[in-house]
């Protein structure tokens, strides 16, 4: 079953595939992330100043699960965190109506800037696994990345991604990956999380008819 889209401000007609294939589901997603695991033990030896960061909204759902499957193997606490980038994304506009774009947060209520003091002692010096659902662009990760050293120095930060899916526009590269996924620009992967959705699925949305 197909329905008719438009490529905004182009005109541009495809067809997005309304029934979308199911790539992984919850035990597929359950093994990426035990294989994840396993490379970042493989990778890190000593566990003492590592920490995981996830990405809101389900790369944080999804570091929950990364760190509590590296403390079952370890026997010992993975402290973990989340991360709100929506400060640092560079399509915020300045609400003046003059287009501008907002490269840096010029402005963080109390409660915010406390929270972001807070996770900067958490990770400055440490070595940081930052962990999102999709990696495409490379945007959301660096604006994660400005966020994380926007107020600490972690020692290193390495990026753990349940699915890349290619595409980039930054000089970005994951770490980790749970499944490498080749993708046409206009397709749609969506990561489904039990927390936020009910379930948990990878699934990609396909499209024909693009011209």
């Amino acid at each position: 079953m197909f329905r008719k889209c438009y490529v905004l401000g182009t005109g541009d007609e495809w067809m997005q595939d309304v029934t979308p294939v199911t790539l992984l589901d919850q035990d597929g997603i359950r093994r990426a992330l035990s294989r994840i695991a396993y490379e970042i033990l493989e990778r890190s030896g000593n566990l003492q100043d590592l920490i995981i960061i996830g990405i809101r909204t389900r790369g944080w759902y999804l570091a929950q699960r990364l760190a509590a499957r590296i403390g079952d193997i370890e026997g010992q606490h993975m402290p973990c965190q989340a991360l709100d980038v929506s400060l640092f994304r560079d399509d915020r506009r300045s609400k003046e109506g003059d287009g501008r774009r907002l490269l840096a947060p010029a402005y963080r209520e109390d409660a915010v800037m406390q929270n972001d003091l807070e996770l900067a002692r958490m990770v400055d010096g440490k070595r940081v696994v930052l962990v999102d659902d999709v990696l495409f662009t490379g945007r959301t990760v660096r604006a994660a990345l400005d966020a994380l050293t926007h107020d600490a120095r972690p020692a290193i930060i390495q990026l753990a991604v349940l699915v890349d899916r290619g595409h980039r526009e930054l000089p970005i590269r994951p770490d980790y990956v749970g499944k490498n996924l080749p993708t046409a620009k206009l397709e749609r992967v969506k990561v489904l999380v039990k927390e936020v959705d009910g379930e948990d699925a990878v699934r990609l949305h396909k499209v024909s008819g693009a011209k």
